[in-house]
């Protein structure tokens, strides 16, 4: 069952995630200029995506079905997507010469919702 989990949270964020990434490519190019590669690096992005959707499932819907809860499921992936994305925009902007607050903030909100969401579709599906 936790590996259906698992397919049902990739699928929904790699759909999810990739429209963002197309619809704010301007802004994150804008913002961050010369500090972005030319292409992703995909080998990166991969192991990205498998690691946090597991993270998803493990820390965000296994609690939120064993607590029978769409409430749970929203909060508790809001919550892991703030820390995470936290992690990962507060740590850049405290050691590159350039991240702006801007991108902190977007970025920021954006993993909140994404992972509130991700983690709401998943526990619906199997709730």
């Amino acid at each position: 069952m936790v590996f259906l989990q698992y397919l049902v949270a990739a699928a929904a964020f790699l759909l999810l995630d990739s429209i963002w990434l197309k619809s704010m490519s301007g802004f994150y190019r804008k913002n961050l200029g010369g500090q972005l590669a030319d292409k992703p690096n995909f080998v990166y992005a991969a192991v990205f995506y498998l690691i946090y959707i597991a993270g998803i499932v493990l820390f965000a819907v296994q609690p939120s079905l064993a607590a029978q809860s769409w409430g749970a499921a929203l909060g508790y992936g809001a919550a892991l997507g703030f820390f995470a994305y936290a992690t990962y925009d507060l740590t850049n902007a405290s050691t590159l010469k350039r991240w702006p607050a801007v991108v902190v903030v977007i970025d920021l909100a954006w993993g909140t919702v994404l992972t509130a969401l991700i983690t709401l579709t998943t526990y619906l599906v199997f709730a």
